[in-house]
This record gives structure tokens, sequence and C-alpha cells, in this order.
């Protein structure tokens, strides 16, 4: 494992527990009934803990997109071409996409990352002032177009797509490393700038929910039949040739499924590492993360496998209609926010559910007490 890796991971800290009491008391002395307000109560409460703050604040709101491509695809596995991966990037730049309107509504600046889309695109930035770095193949940019949204976009690439994981490992170790430091430092980087209060995960990529399923099937130890589903639409035929894809890549590699970076290099892609990257450096620098659907997930169970501590940082945003995310979050042991029967990804659901979060900080921060309203307490 990389030492910055290693670091990161060791620098995790539990949640804590004595201001999660604390806040429960407070929640109690609102007006209202004791635990009326349900899993807003409990959001609250949670974000206390994993904040540390007895007042946490849900300002600066940034959703982490990341796009990358799957060797797989080659298998006949997607109902889409590959060419749809950049085109969707250059739809996010353009503020034109699922993502941006939602990210729009609740006030969330986007950042898009290349982690390794088969393409190299020329994109068009939606600001002149974008910046660029050769050495670190990363460039950012910010726009004030689309409703004063703020739009990043860092090239993270790791390679041209993953490989083909019926044939071999999807990636190499180092390459699976990579894409979580690269996930970790973009998370940092943008930490530095201001400090994030709360983060958003989401993806891009065509045929990514074969490798979540793969991924999934090797953690929880279902079948893979059990946690793959129609992804971006196919037929049945095509659904059960799949399975039957995730299932040989997943006894042509052998997983490990008590090392998470194995199973990332074996069966993954580069996206869900990024993910998993910024899962544990949120974690490290005590920021709740609201994680959205099924691609988003499986990148949380990778970081899960490699620092279980990240459980309590984790906010489930929705249950996804991909059968396989259920699986997810029963295996790690958290419940979803809501449940809308959405499968766009991209982080959709996630803005839905920092704007929800959002909600509960103003409840715990806003509200009268009995006291301070002079209302009468329950006898």
């Amino acid at each position: 494992m990389k030492d910055i890796i290693k670091e990161t991971v060791e620098m995790i800290e539990s949640v804590d527990k004595e201001i999660m009491d604390k806040t429960q008391k407070r929640l109690d002395k609102l007006t209202k009934p004791l635990g009326s307000l349900g899993k807003l109560e409990e959001l609250a409460k949670r974000i206390a803990g994993i904040t540390k703050k007895e007042n946490p604040v849900i300002e600066n709101k940034v959703i982490f997109t990341m796009a990358g491509d799957h060797g797989v695809v080659e298998e006949g596995i997607s109902a889409y071409p590959q060419e749809v991966t950049p085109q969707m990037v250059q739809n996010f730049l353009n503020g034109g996409a699922g993502i941006n309107v939602l990210a729009r509504h609740v006030g969330a600046k986007v950042i898009i990352v290349d982690m390794g889309i088969k393409i190299d695109t020329e994109y068009k930035m939606p600001d002149a002032g974008c910046q660029s770095d050769d050495s670190e193949r990363t460039s950012y940019a910010d726009s004030s177009e689309m409703s004063d949204q703020k739009i990043g976009f860092v090239n993270k690439k790791i390679n041209h797509g993953t490989k083909n994981f019926t044939k071999g490992p999807a990636m190499t170790r180092e390459e699976a490393e990579k894409a979580i430091i690269a996930g970790i430092e973009i998370f940092e980087s943008e930490n530095k700038k201001k400090k994030i209060d709360i983060i958003g995960t989401g993806d891009m990529g065509i045929g990514n929910t074969t490798p979540s399923s793969a991924i999934t099937a090797v953690f929880t130890g279902k079948k893979a039949e059990a946690v793959t589903g129609t992804g971006t639409g196919i037929d049945v035929n095509t659904l059960k040739h799949k399975v039957e894809v995730i299932e040989q890549g997943i006894k042509k590699n052998n997983p490990d499924p008590k090392n998470g970076i194995d199973v990332l290099s074996k069966v993954g892609g580069f996206e869900i590492g990024g993910l998993a990257g910024v899962i544990l450096a949120s974690a490290k620098a005590k920021t709740p993360v609201v994680i959205d659907g099924f691609i988003s997930g499986a990148a949380a169970l990778i970081a899960y496998a490699i620092q279980p501590k990240v459980k309590d940082y984790l906010i489930a945003s929705h249950c996804s209609v991909e059968k396989g995310h259920k699986a997810i979050l029963d295996y790690i042991g958290i419940e979803p926010l809501f449940d809308f029967n959405m499968r766009l990804g991209e982080g959709t659901g996630a803005a839905l559910g920092i704007n929800i979060a959002d909600a509960s900080i103003k409840i715990l921060k806003e509200m009268a007490t009995f006291d301070s309203a002079g209302v009468s307490e329950k006898k």
C-alpha cells in the first residue's frame, strides 16, 4: 500500500459519540414531540459526530463526479457506445446534465474528473481562465455561467480505460493505488482552497455497472445474478450475458474480498478507485460523505474494505433501482434517506441527499427550544 493511502487510512478517527449524545439532548429540547422528525434528527446527530462540532456548518458543498471507461465493454454488456463517456463529460462542463441541474438547486459545486476515459478529448471549458499543470496532468476551471454554477475539471487519467477483466485484471496493482491516491489528492486540493463542509460522490462511465456488480458480488458473497441489473437499459438476453461475463471475470481473477485494493485492481474501474480515495480523504478530514447510487456504492465498498471506520462517515442518499445497490447498503449497514426509483448516477441522488442533510442541520440550529419559545413541555 502506498504511503499516502496508509497515512490517510491511519488518520481516520472514529466519530465523536459524546457530541452525538449532546446533540440528541439538544434535539429532544426542540419544540416537537420526541423523535418526531425521524431521520432528520438522526442525520443531524450523525453530522455533528462526524464533524466533531456541536454547531455544524453546511455551506461549502462539493460533488465529485468521476469518469472512466471499461475494457469489459468489448464483451457487449452495454446499450451505449463508449463515445458517450466524453460526450457526457462535455455536457457536465456545459452545465446541461442532470447533476448540474440538481447541484445548482442545492448550491453545490461540481468537480468533474477524468480518471480513465478511453478517448482523449479537447474539452471546451465554460470559462477562458482554465489553468493546467502538465507535470500532474491536472487542469481546473470555474464557470460563472448557468446560474453562476461553479464547475471544475481535473484530469487525473490513470490509463485509457481499464482492461477487459474476462481476460485478466482490470488494472495493475499500481494503477489501483494511483486511482485511490488521485481521489485523495483531488479532495485535499479542493479542501485547501476552502474547507469543504459536505461532499457528494458521482460517476460517469459506459459499462460501469458491470465492474460495480463484480465488486458487490465479491464483497457480499452473493451470486452475480443477484446483484446485476440492466444498467442503461439492456434487454433480457444481454443481461444474462452480462451476468456470465461478471462470473467469468471473478473466476479468472479470484479477487480477495479481504483486500480492497486487490478487488479494485482485478474487477474494478478507475473512477471507482478515485471515488474510494475521495471517501477516505473526506473521512480523514471529518467531512460527511453523501454517496449516490450503485457505482458510488461500489466505491464505498472499496473504501470500507480498506478502512471500516468510513462507515460512520457515509450518508446513503437513495436506494438505486440497480438491485446490487441494496446489497451494498445492507452489507455496509447503512440506510438510504429516500427511494425515488433513480438510477442515473452522476451524483444526482447525492445532490438531493446533501439538500436533506442541509435541512437537518437547519432544524438543529434554527428551531426553538421549549424554553426559548415559552412552550410547555410534555408532562
